[in-house]
């Protein structure tokens, strides 16, 4: 009479554990990613560098991230220029020139 006991307790066991790690290990996993923060938000963006694709007067686009952008400068640039991302305004990105630090 112990080994049909023995063999139901072990069935359970198999079980819960086949539920804990099928079910409960990857939705613990999957809501801890869910709360790290985009790497694709308005913050990350600024310091990009980008590339300039066409630019008339003070605005243009830019190339970043394999999409193209509206951008904005005070400053003008050419077609192949690079430039800095200093501020992101809806989809618009204001840039700035890119700074040489090799130069001493």
């Amino acid at each position: 009479m112990e080994m049909p006991h023995i063999v139901i307790v072990l069935i359970a066991a198999f079980l819960l554990f086949e539920v804990i790690e099928h079910i409960v290990v990857p939705l613990v996993f999957y809501l801890l990613k869910r709360r790290k923060l985009s790497a694709t938000d308005v913050e990350s963006l600024q310091g990009e560098v980008v590339r300039i694709r066409q630019w008339k007067g003070k605005e243009g686009q830019v190339f970043m991230k394999g999409e193209l952008w509206r951008a904005e400068s005070e400053v003008p640039f050419k077609q192949g220029d690079k430039a800095v991302v200093d501020n992101v305004k809806g989809l618009t990105l204001t840039v700035k020139p890119v700074v040489n630090r090799d130069k001493r």
